[in-house]
């Protein structure tokens, strides 16, 4: 199991994959390597990296659960590269990653070669955010993965129609573990809630306009689902305003995220990746 460790001493895991092209995937608030399961057949042309942050997946859980923080996972990231020798990557981030790239195009810009931003903007709706706190940090009330992907299908399926049980099933397995005595596990360490509500109390949440204005210095291209409830469409227009150079593409039947392998994403990060060669 390949691992590197952190500044603070935390061992992380990692996959590294192919070779060519350096791609750092970096997945959203709760999720780990496997989150870039389904686009993994669509990156064999390049060397695709996938990162779990700290507290997440195989990585260690850090004893101070306030450095699950956007700065440090953009730190531990960039110690990542610097352990595999690498001095640029593209970035492809899903939601939580997305926020990650911009504070990397503010803290170490030259680090970027390219970004993808799936389904993440700037300027985080409500309506989702207060989604993800609804169950952030708690245990799924289901007594097994069958039942987890069942009831992913018929919460999803109007925003996400077409979509199958078996992937929501493969869905439910790459976030929760069944447990020896029953019922489901977080595969994070539940005191990333912690880490959030008490970041928000400590002061309003940075303007990230002017991380996203530096990250536009870049290639970039910018996915949002057609039925997202943390991208809005008003927010997905100011992207592109403020970043006339920028790929935007809505991704038809998708709300929040993506799963990166649908025909238009696809072209799109292949469009990227052919630019940053």
């Amino acid at each position: 199991m390949p691992t590197f460790t952190s500044a603070d001493g935390l061992s992380l895991h990692y996959e590294d994959h192919g070779t060519g092209l350096a791609v750092l995937c970096l997945a959203g608030l709760t999720r780990n390597s496997g989150d870039f399961e389904f686009l993994m057949p669509h990156l064999s042309h390049v060397r695709a990296i996938r990162m779990d942050y700290r507290g997440r997946g195989q990585s260690e859980y850090a004893e101070d659960f306030m450095t699950y923080s956007i700065v440090q996972e953009a730190e531990d990231a960039v110690a990542l590269l610097d352990h595999l020798g690498i001095e640029r990557a593209v970035v492809i981030g899903t939601s939580r990653g997305g926020l990650i790239s911009m504070f990397l195009a503010a803290l170490h810009p030259s680090r970027l070669r390219g970004v993808v931003l799936n389904d993440i903007g700037p300027d985080i709706a409500e309506l989702g955010l207060t989604r993800i706190m609804e169950y952030l940090g708690r245990e799924p009330q289901f007594p097994d993965l069958d039942a987890a992907g069942e009831a992913l299908h018929a919460v999803y399926a109007p925003d996400f129609p077409g979509v199958p049980v078996s992937r929501w099933r493969r869905q439910a397995e790459l976030m929760w573990y069944e447990k020896p005595e029953g019922g489901l596990g977080l595969r994070y360490d539940a005191r990333l809630r912690d880490a959030m509500i008490a970041q928000a109390e400590a002061g309003p949440a940075p303007d990230l306009w002017p991380l996203f204005d530096q990250l536009a210095e870049v290639p970039l291209c910018a996915l949002r689902g057609e039925n997202s409830d943390l991208l809005t469409p008003a927010t997905f227009e100011r992207m592109q305003a403020h970043a006339p150079d920028m790929h935007a593409v809505t991704i038809p039947d998708r709300a929040h995220v993506p799963f990166l392998d649908e025909p238009e994403a696809v072209a799109a990060i292949h469009a990227l990746l052919e630019h940053c060669k």
